[in-house]
């Protein structure tokens, strides 16, 4: 049974926020915005990476020098006019509202075939994530997960969620994570040497493989989920490098009324409306809370 819930056409605001508070995971098929995103996505790999191909992996003795190529990509991406118009485009089409919702960075991550230095979590356009729930980091519980694959992926190059944890608490570093002085280490340090594995909370339990649900979904499609979900890259093995594309987004109006999902095992003091901004107008979500960027943590009812 899939645990994707299939949409073919564009939802209202208000069913695509309730429907994800309530731990649904909704898969996008069939937008003709999306092929178009995933099209300039392409276009901007391949020219970026000419003459190799965006999914070759790299030759030995090469880590460094391509790390720091693919980190180069990682951050022109988000910045790239071209890319942020499709983004748009595709939020229009599922049926949000620009007014109405901020939105994160635009990532593009690329994960190369290399299982001995994924267990490092260095380079942060590169390496795999571990167990995180995305809010244990923001603490903004409207918040939603957007992530798509570029090229053909499989189970051996993905990420994967773990949909039995949504009501499921787990053991975690959240009382102890100190996120501006996190944001203060990864300003002054290079990006090809930040340790992902130091930028997010983490577990403090084993889960078993048998609850891991790869996200393996054609180009073209993308997935939706409550940043609430746990969910982590799995080691890439499959001989070639995944690239996937990703951002988050809030509904504004949810944000300022205090909807979102449960908080079940977060516990962090700190919360990050800086990191949004309204897409219609790139207004900070913080100065529309009237709240620094990074700020001690407040429900906000």
């Amino acid at each position: 049974m899939s645990m994707f819930s299939e949409v073919t056409r564009p939802l209202s605001p208000e069913s695509f926020s309730s429907r994800l508070y309530a731990g649904e995971i909704l898969k996008f098929s069939g937008f003709a915005a999306m092929q178009a995103l995933v099209t300039a996505t392409r276009v901007f790999c391949e020219q970026g990476l000419a003459p190799k191909h965006p999914t070759q992996t790299y030759e030995q003795g090469m880590h460094g020098e391509h790390a720091a190529c693919l980190n180069g990509l990682h951050q022109r991406y988000n910045v790239d006019a071209e890319v942020r118009r499709c983004w748009l485009q595709v939020f229009e089409a599922v049926g949000l509202k620009l007014e109405h919702t901020a939105g994160d960075r635009l990532f593009l991550r690329f994960q190369t075939h290399h299982p001995e230095e994924a267990s490092r979590g260095t380079d942060v356009a590169t390496a795999p994530l571990p167990f995180h729930r995305d809010t244990w980091g923001s603490n903004l519980y409207a918040q939603v997960n957007w992530w798509a694959p570029v090229y053909a992926v499989d189970g051996t190059a993905t990420m994967v969620l773990y949909p039995d944890f949504w009501s499921r608490p787990v053991k975690n570093t959240t009382a102890s994570f100190e996120l501006p002085a996190v944001v203060r280490r990864n300003r002054e340090t290079p990006r090809t040497r930040v340790n992902v594995n130091e930028l997010i909370p983490s577990i403090e339990q084993a889960v078993q493989e048998k609850f891991a649900r790869p996200v393996v979904i054609e180009p073209g499609e993308l997935i939706a989920f409550s940043g609430a979900h746990l969910h982590r890259s799995i080691p890439n093995t499959s001989g070639r490098t995944r690239v996937s594309l990703e951002t988050r987004t809030v509904a504004i109006p949810d944000v300022f009324a205090g909807r979102g999902a449960a908080n079940i095992d977060g516990h962090a003091r700190w919360m990050a409306p800086g990191w949004f901004k309204r897409l219609s107008d790139r207004e900070s979500l913080a100065t529309l809370l009237n709240v620094a960027p990074i700020c001690p943590y407040s429900p906000i009812r």
